[in-house]
């Protein structure tokens, strides 16, 4: 990452918009199915939980490597932390606090909150402004950060974080989705059939079209076309962006390599206009669905 957040909002306005964002997100449960819900984080603690897990899966799993700071206190943190909305995945059979109860994230950031607070975290990989710009009746949330802690990754952890997601997109009247997806490694060509596949099949285009920074561009076309195996490329995919594929989403053009989280990215764009009818029937065009 190169764009500093922190370095344009002071502490005090960090402290201030945690709290304002939380409470204007409001706290009621989005879905619940079983034993677990889906509902946005009601409090500090409860992001500092879903930051301690983040750090579970990032740095103790996929290897990131994280702040000094970050390795002492055991949590994935940035300053984007403190003006997203963060979605919680909680079962509710776990005995203790919230907190203890948190087993997934994903992190929010709508538009008219990065606007006044630093932008947003995508920005700094891929040429956000422009797309944002050639659309501006239009209301766009970045998705990020998004992580399930091992023992529950299941079809129903992922439908209740899709529940989340479509639930508060209808509250806050969002139009377009977007944000980074990540292959693990830092060799792009070690994901060359996957990478192949999106750049020949699913690149977002015209209106759509949205580019990696050009200092740090790596191409996805490494394989000719011709030469795809569709279901082995999707096999190869990572589940979180084979999920986009399915609601519709579509991605920009070249991939960024992300060394500090040992990724290869992608920049995944969603608009509402464009999710498959079969999974707006599936989760009700009301997000009544998995409703509690």
């Amino acid at each position: 990452m190169t764009l500093d957040l922190a370095q344009t909002i002071a502490p005090v306005e960090i402290a201030q918009k945690t709290v304002a964002v939380a409470g204007r997100s409001g706290t009621a449960v989005l879905g619940r199915i079983g034993n677990l819900e889906t509902r946005i984080a009601r409090s500090v603690t409860e992001i500092d939980a879903a930051q301690a897990v983040r750090y579970r899966v990032f740095a103790e799993e996929m290897n990131a490597k994280l702040s000094p700071d970050a390795v002492r206190r055991k949590r994935d943190i940035d300053a984007w932390d403190m003006v997203c909305d963060h979605l919680l995945v909680l079962d509710t059979s776990i005995e203790g606090d919230a907190e203890e109860q948190i087993v997934g994230t994903y992190r929010l950031l709508r538009q008219d909150v990065a606007a006044v607070s630093g932008g947003f975290y995508s920005q700094s990989e891929f040429d956000v402004d422009a797309l944002i710009a050639r659309h501006p009746e239009k209301r766009f949330m970045e998705l990020g950060r998004s992580c399930v802690l091992p023992a529950y990754r299941t079809k129903r952890t992922v439908e209740l974080l899709w529940q989340g997601n479509w639930a508060y997109s209808l509250k806050h009247g969002i139009d377009v989705m977007f944000g980074c997806a990540s292959f693990h490694g830092t060799v792009p060509e070690e994901h060359a059939l996957a990478l192949s596949f999106l750049h020949h099949n699913v690149l977002a285009k015209d209106e759509w079209s949205v580019s990696a920074r050009p200092e740090l561009f790596r191409t996805m076309d490494l394989m000719p076309s011709e030469g795809i195996d569709a279901r082995k490329a999707l096999s190869a995919m990572p589940p979180l962006i084979k999920g986009y594929l399915r609601l519709g989403a579509t991605v920009g053009n070249g991939a960024v390599v992300d060394h500090g989280f040992n990724t290869t990215d992608v920049l995944i764009v969603l608009p509402i206009g464009k999710i498959s009818g079969r999974y707006l029937n599936y989760y009700g065009a009301d997000a009544g669905r998995f409703a509690s």
